[in-house]
């Protein structure tokens, strides 16, 4: 983290917005590399639309838990891959061409998956996807943070957080605008290729990092831009400090990282459509509308970030983030849990009006007492047809296929196969909001901040690539294993998992992680070679020691 300490009353989110006039360069070249965010939000949150309507086109997807599972998590595979292998590309290659690179992998993979004929041929896709968002994770931040001015750096990685959570809002817009297109899915997962080539022209027009170029013996280069970033009493100061090279721990970076994905929030944004529906909403649409609104707080959420994190610090905001994050699991986990305990039940006549009966059902000795619940447990085989206008009372259990889906909604009845009735799936909603708003201003970013800030210059590509490569290690083990979980122990009792894993989470940010807001890197150095503990978080840096 290079540069001088900066000004305690002068407020970075002013500055930042003040750059769009008195240097338009620095937000040009923070713009450019944060499309690399906006695609990385893109490709993670469209799928969670596009699997409803993957499921309808192909029934092996539909009928197999691990098919939906594996077409989410191969991409987070590729990142994994991505994440390790850009931490070299970054070092060796620079920053620049790591995100060019990573454009290329987010074109090709959204090309194979629009034109994917089958589950096969989609996931492939996935996997090239997946690559171009390791690598754009941590060379997108990574970039801004090097190409920022000491006292915004915070802000401006933040707004490529913003431009992920915003690109995940993108991805339900244009979820929504292709219901009714002929090949749903296909314009969803396709519409990537856009971004990703307008951010290789813009890069391809763009310097290097300065600092990269430093660190190769190209200081000229480097100098050249610093002058055109920094004004011209601070650029000779900021060239004197990128003289230095300092090996830090980096055991901070990668610990928020790991926290960052088993608090859950990617369950909440890859699944948020079938979350949605097991809290009652049968309709696809009606999922796709609601799981808008959770995505759009999550954009707002990170405009929060900007404005707070060079503001309050790194270390409160997260604190904050996880303590609300644990209400709202709270919330979630006492909907589901009462959602479950109290489905409608099934009703003989009810099914018998039908003849597709679902065969768990008819052969049951206990019948008498099947509730939705049980019948959509029972077996993958089973739906459940609610009652005319009441969709609470008594209905049908059935067989699950799209005859008998249609002939449910033919006497506008709704269909379920994923959750049940529920007079608590509103109550869901807003759990779902206020986990989205407690989340995306400290955790969604704060993870990033750090992890493109605390390491030095020499080793900056590498151990932000091991921090960024333990991210999507464990995004991929909770999206592999979060919808197997809500159907072996239950939805309420996921959330539950989670909520002990963010108390783990707020103990290790409390002892561990150190405030970086306002320090030099030197200071940085210091406090963490010392191996102490960090619990006065509330201090300013000036009592940091």
């Amino acid at each position: 983290m290079e540069g001088g300490v900066p000004e305690a009353d002068i407020s970075a989110f002013r500055e930042c917005l003040s750059l769009s006039w008195k240097n338009p360069y620095v937000l040009r070249l923070a713009f450019s590399a944060g499309i690399g965010g906006l695609l990385f939000g893109y490709d993670t949150g469209v799928i969670s639309g596009a699997l409803l309507y993957i499921r309808d086109d192909f029934k092996d997807v539909d009928r197999k838990t691990w098919l939906q599972e594996a077409i989410v998590s191969t991409a987070l595979a590729g990142a994994i891959i991505g994440a390790a292998v850009g931490g070299w590309i970054n070092d060796r290659f620079g920053r620049k061409k790591a995100i060019l690179i990573a454009d290329t992998l987010f074109f090709i993979g959204s090309a194979i998956m629009a034109s994917a004929m089958n589950p096969s041929l989609l996931i492939v896709g996935r996997v090239f996807v997946g690559l171009g968002v390791g690598m754009a994770s941590m060379a997108s931040p990574l970039y801004i943070s090097e190409a920022s001015p000491t006292r915004v750096r915070g802000a401006l990685v933040s707004l490529n957080g913003f431009l992920i959570t915003g690109g995940q809002f993108l991805s339900y817009l244009i979820n929504l605008a292709f219901t009714n297109a002929p090949g749903t899915w296909r314009w969803m997962l396709g519409v990537a290729a856009v971004p990703a080539l307008l951010q290789f022209a813009l890069m391809v027009m763009l310097p290097e990092s300065p600092r990269w170029l430093f660190r190769k013996g190209r200081e000229e280069e480097a100098k050249t831009i610093l002058r055109r970033i920094y004004p011209p009493e601070e650029a000779e100061a900021e060239i004197n400090t990128l003289k230095e090279s300092v090996e830090l721990e980096i055991k901070e970076g990668m610990g928020l990282q790991i926290f960052q994905q088993f608090v859950g929030i990617n369950t909440v944004m890859y699944y948020s459509p079938a979350i949605i529906q097991l809290a009652g909403f049968a309709s696809n649409r009606t999922a796709l509308l609601l799981s808008l609104v959770t995505s759009g707080l999550n954009a707002f959420g990170s405009i929060l970030s900007i404005y707070f994190i060079d503001k309050t610090g790194r270390k409160k905001l997260v604190l904050f983030s996880l303590s609300g994050v644990i209400l709202s699991l709270v919330v979630l986990t006492v909907v589901f849990h009462q959602s479950s305990t109290h489905s409608p039940m099934i009703s003989a006549g009810e099914t018998s009006h039908f003849n597709n009966t679902c065969p768990d059902y008819s052969t049951a000795m206990d019948s008498g007492g099947w509730d939705c619940m049980k019948c959509l447990k029972a077996s993958p085989e089973c739906g459940f047809c609610a009652y005319g206008d009441n969709k609470l009372l008594p209905g049908a259990c059935l067989i699950s296929n799209d005859t008998t889906k249609d002939e449910c909604h033919k006497e506008h009845r709704l269909w379920y196969t994923r959750g049940c009735p529920s007079k608590f799936g509103w109550l869901a909603i807003i759990g779902l909001a206020l986990y989205i708003i407690f989340f995306s201003p400290g955790m969604g970013t704060v993870p990033w901040v750090v992890n493109s800030e605390i390491y030095p210059l020499r080793y900056r590509g590498i151990c932000g690539g091991m921090a960024s490569t333990s991210n999507w290690v464990s995004n991929l083990i909770v999206a592999q294993s979060f919808l197997s979980l809500t159907q072996a122990i239950g939805v309420s009792w996921t959330f539950m998992i989670f909520i002990f894993i963010t108390v783990a989470a707020i103990v290790f940010v409390v002892v561990f992680v150190p405030e970086t807001k306002g320090l030099p890197m030197e200071e940085v150095e210091n406090m963490l070679e010392r191996r102490s503990l960090n619990f006065k978080f509330w201090q300013g840096s000036s009592d940091s020691g």
